[in-house]
């Protein structure tokens, strides 16, 4: 679970309900606010977007909050601990490992080095894993951002719709407090849908999709550097390359640079 995630939207959201204040909370509460930002947005993105893959943001969305990233220095210690077992006793002794590995693109990866697939095939194999993998990132992030863009448009409209409402009934004075509000209020869903949900949302995704395909990019590395036959330090070496200075000692064994 993600706890930034949740603490950075729940503080947001529950600054603004001090600033409102609970007195004052019902003014900013209507009904047709929300149907114009919300379901305008919502409308605008499913003609914008193929139904299935708006479908499918929803499941995109709990990554944001429940997301399960390898962390790059374990990955690293799994790979030279290969390198150093196919050292001792050849490449062919990983094929047991194989069945052990839980990541879909590491175990394919090393099959394939196992089998003594060639190492230009190897690597155009899971590089072009890893650019659909990018690619369908990109899909995903794109629904948040139109979102995020749209809402704040529909805002805009909700604010002309009440205006145009309240300038044609000037005459019933009862009707200019509900008008006004619808006016004003849709401008302030907009911005709130826009700017503590979509925005945030997007960028999560885009972190989260670098974090995984510097993983990726790591186990090809380790990958084409077992089917090689390199040194386990040659190994280590190359994939801490990968890592900030901070996490790079971490990473190495011996705990020496």
């Amino acid at each position: 679970m993600d706890f930034a995630t949740i603490i950075g939207m729940g503080t947001a959201a529950l600054l603004m309900f001090f600033a409102i204040g609970p007195a004052n909370l019902a003014a900013f509460i209507d009904l047709p606010s929300v149907y114009i930002v919300l379901g305008g947005a919502s409308a605008a993105t499913l003609a914008a977007f193929p139904a299935s893959k708006v479908l499918a943001s929803m499941g995109i969305m709990k990554n944001v909050f429940f997301v399960n990233v390898k962390s790059p220095v374990d990955v690293i210690k799994q790979l030279v601990e290969f390198a150093e077992q196919a050292r001792r006793e050849g490449i062919l002794a990983l094929e047991s490992r194989a069945g052990e590995i839980k990541d879909d693109f590491l175990k394919k990866g090393l099959q394939l080095a196992v089998d003594g697939t060639e190492p230009d095939l190897i690597k155009d194999i899971l590089s072009t894993d890893i650019a659909f993998t990018e690619s369908r990132h990109e899909e995903g992030a794109k629904i948040f951002d139109f979102m995020g863009f749209m809402a704040p448009a529909f805002g805009m409209m909700g604010t002309s719709v009440g205006l145009v409402l309240m300038l044609g009934n000037l005459s019933d004075i009862d009707s200019i407090g509900p008008n006004m509000a619808v006016a004003l209020i849709t401008t302030f869903y907009g911005s709130v849908v826009a700017n503590m949900f979509c925005i945030p949302i997007v960028q999560k995704l885009k972190n989260y999709s670098a974090k995984e395909l510097l993983i990726k990019e790591l186990m090809l590395e380790g990958i084409m550097s077992l089917q090689s036959g390199d040194n386990p330090r040659i190994v280590e070496q190359k994939l801490t390359s990968f890592l900030e200075p901070s996490l790079r000692l971490s990473a190495m064994k011996d705990g020496k640079k």
